[in-house]
């Protein structure tokens, strides 16, 4: 009977020395090959795993950048309101201090203008005066003419001068 697979030495050693070299060829295979190529894999899964953790980071710090800039937003008015009030009390105190120069200033021309009309007054007086007393001289002499004594003359100008006052003719 012949057999189905014939085992002989030869077949064996072939087989053995297909197995050795099988061997050989995966380790040669594996060190040179799958080391790599797993090195690889395990930096590709480092830089994946660190690029999910600084993506968690990045996102909780959005998270609280955002928390943030809602709390600003929340107190952007409460600020603006504090701008404005402040922007109206300074309005409100350049206004008080404009309208007080301004009465002041009012004041001061109104004073001006009375002492400016106190003098001019007094110097009409002491123009009428002197005019009366010019008046008075001519219809005097006029008068009296050549007839009149220097006696009589002196005691008309003492009495024009006290009826006239004495300050027309100091000033």
């Amino acid at each position: 009977m012949e057999r189905l697979f014939d085992l002989d030495f030869q077949l064996l050693h072939d087989a053995v020395l297909t197995a050795v070299s099988v061997f050989f060829l995966f380790m040669l295979l594996s060190y040179l090959l799958f080391d790599p190529v797993h090195e690889m894999l395990k930096k590709r899964r480092e830089k994946i795993q660190n690029d999910i953790d600084t993506a968690k980071k990045d996102k909780e710090d959005a998270g609280a950048l955002k928390a943030e800039y809602e709390d600003k937003l929340k107190n952007v008015s409460v600020e603006a309101d504090e701008i404005l009030a402040d922007a109206r009390k300074r309005a409100a105190a350049n206004e008080n201090h404009i309208i007080a120069e301004a009465k002041e200033e009012a004041a001061r021309i109104i004073k001006q203008a009375h002492t400016e009309a106190e003098l001019e007054k007094e110097k009409v007086k002491d123009e009428v005066k002197k005019e009366m007393v010019e008046i008075a001289a001519l219809m005097a002499g006029k008068v009296v003419g050549d007839r009149m004594d220097t006696t009589v003359q002196d005691a008309l100008v003492e009495e024009t001068l006290k009826e006239v006052g004495d300050e027309t003719w100091q000033s």
